[in-house]
């Protein structure tokens, strides 16, 4: 490229011209009858003559050349001819690129004007977006929440009777999602604890290690079998396992226990027996599992839980949102592991009736699919991944918000096929996305750490071609709750701390109840 030219197109009136040559901008190159478009990823001065400067592009795809004006329509991802060198390299205008971001007909979201234009609209074409899940990354404070909140609110504005189910660690999209959604908390979940599975009963009931927690687990799996054959649900199931969601009496279990803690004929001595009671015990007496654990949840509420949750019908309320911020902390990960593997299992049973997809959108999910350095057994990880690997099948989307994605186990992120990036600090966190994004797209990636707040870098499934996205403002009414507190301001103010403590007192002691 020539250095002097591009000082030339320097003070363009067309943004997107005035951008030509610089990494991150788009180039285009005739081949035949046909335009090629590309991205630069890295430049620097040519050594054998000044003046000019080499570039490393990134082929992104093709378009036809209008006759008339030169200018490129009928854009498609992919290159069938490559370009032979010396060919002749052109700016990109502002009119090609309306062309090339013109939506070809496929349902799709306008979230935000595409860098560096003023009136050019960047859309995400909702069915590519969830039919091969999304990742929405970012560090902390770049305006991820509300990224997030613009996504699926115009989502949901497109499809009110869709089907979507959001885990809220922090209580912030209750505020977002007042008008179209449905929210569930501690106090309202009522979710019966006899939907678990067998790994997660053990994830609950076994607390201990090694070779203890097998015969632990043995035991309890024969006891939970029993509770369930003594169930009045049970009488019409011809395969009863310990799997089944089928209700069952926490005293039946306790009982059960304590019969086979009293034979004779037992392999062990009566420490593990013990061990399960006291747990099973102290679980049912506890106020803070009540939501889950209480003897209200023993009849068969399966089919009104279900609908409750997965929106059936949506009623134009299309997203449940679950705070789990006020759940015991050690049980959180097996609630989300219960209704992620519900999304996923009620899915593969209703496989033969009319196809209601659903996404399942985690946010900080770094927490519940951490990466391999983190041992143990987690049933949260196990059914996260498979709905990463096999959701698709089933129409089951998963939508990743977080702001570690390099704590984020390797495998999940990259079936994720659409990638939505805000700014990420930290070098682990950037060379893990680059990892994970697709080649095209290397040329956007040195700007990752170099994008403003609201701004973000989509590349996949879900765009005609990569691109930088400056988002849409959101209403106030529909943000979520997650506005840094003003330090400044804040300490200023004074007055009324003695009541502020008595209050807080009152409500950290009955648990928010």
């Amino acid at each position: 490229m020539d250095a002097t030219i591009l000082a030339s197109l320097a003070d363009h009136a067309d943004p997107t011209v005035k951008m030509a040559g610089q990494v991150g901008s788009q180039v285009k190159i005739r081949v035949g009858a046909t335009w090629l478009l590309a991205n630069i990823r890295t430049q620097k001065l040519y050594e054998g003559q000044s003046g000019l400067i080499t570039a490393e592009i990134d082929f992104l795809g093709e378009g036809d050349e209008e006759r008339l004006t030169g200018n490129i329509y009928n854009f498609r991802r992919g290159v069938t001819r490559y370009p032979i060198p010396g060919s002749d390299i052109y700016a990109v205008t502002t009119t090609d690129m309306k062309q090339v971001y013109a939506s070809d007909g496929r349902t799709h979201i306008d979230i935000g004007k595409v860098y560096p234009t003023d009136d050019i609209r960047g859309a995400l074409y909702v069915d590519a977006l969830l039919g091969k899940h999304f990742a929405l990354l970012g560090s902390t404070g770049t305006g991820k929440s509300t990224a997030a909140a613009l996504i699926l609110h115009k989502i949901c504005d497109i499809a009110p009777e869709g089907h979507i189910l959001m885990i809220d660690p922090h209580g912030e999209y209750s505020a977002a999602f007042k008008g179209n959604g449905r929210l569930f908390d501690v106090n309202n979940l009522a979710m019966p604890y006899w939907l678990m599975n067998f790994q997660e009963h053990c994830e609950v009931f076994v607390k201990s290690r090694g070779d203890d927690r097998q015969t632990d687990c043995d035991i309890l799996a024969k006891c939970l079998l029993a509770a369930k054959s003594k169930s009045q649900a049970a009488q019409g199931v011809a395969k009863l396992t310990v799997d089944s969601p089928v209700p069952y009496l926490l005293s039946d279990l306790t009982s059960i226990i304590q019969n086979e803690m009293g034979k004779l004929d037992k392999s062990t001595n009566t420490a593990p027996f013990m061990r399960l009671k006291t747990k099973i015990d102290e679980i049912k007496t506890d106020p803070r599992y009540s939501f889950m654990f209480s003897g209200m949840l023993v009849g068969d509420t399966m089919g009104d839980f279900l609908s409750k949750i997965f929106r059936l019908p949506a009623e134009s309320n299309p997203i449940s949102i679950i705070d789990v911020s006020a759940m015991p902390s050690e049980i959180t990960p097996t609630v989300v592991a219960v209704l992620s593997r519900l999304v996923f299992d009620y899915a593969i049973w209703a496989r033969n009736e009319p196809k209601r997809p659903m996404l399942l959108v985690c946010e900080e999910a770094h927490r519940y699919i951490p990466n391999d350095d983190v041992e143990g057994e987690s049933s949260v990880r196990d059914i996260l991944g498979r709905i990463a690997k096999e959701g698709r099948k089933y129409g089951v989307s998963l939508g990743l918000i977080t702001q570690r994605p390099s704590d984020l186990a390797e495998g999940v992120l990259s079936q994720c096929g659409t990638i939505i990036s805000m700014r990420l600090n930290n070098d682990r966190d950037q060379a893990f996305v680059k990892a994970a994004m697709p080649e095209g797209a290397r040329g956007f990636l040195d700007s990752i750490p170099a994008l403003r707040n609201r701004e973000c870098i989509i590349c996949g499934e879900g765009v005609a071609i990569p691109i930088r996205v400056s988002l849409d403002n959101l209403v106030e009414e529909r943000r979520p709750a997650s506005d840094d507190p003003l330090f400044s301001e804040l300490w200023r103010e004074n007055g009324g701390e003695e009541e502020i403590v008595q209050r807080v007192i009152k409500r950290w002691r009955s648990q928010g109840r």
